[in-house]
């Protein structure tokens, strides 16, 4: 295996941003509005039908004598 300076430099970029952002004085990003949601109808109407798929194929149970 041999030593890459450019590896070392990511790692070490990478440990100070991780540590500097427990500290007090460390900017604050905001999280990013909600979505609205694109395909709400057609996501329900696609459960729906799964729904009825599922209870279709599902087998009946059987009744055991006794």
């Amino acid at each position: 295996m041999t030593f890459d300076p450019i590896a070392a430099d990511l790692a070490v970029r990478a440990a100070r941003a991780t540590a500097g952002s427990a500290r007090p004085d460390a900017p604050v990003v905001p999280d990013p509005e909600p979505r609205a949601p694109r395909a709400a109808g057609t996501r329900l109407r696609v459960a729906a039908t799964l729904h009825g798929l599922a209870r279709w194929v599902e087998p009946a149970p059987r009744c055991l004598p006794g």
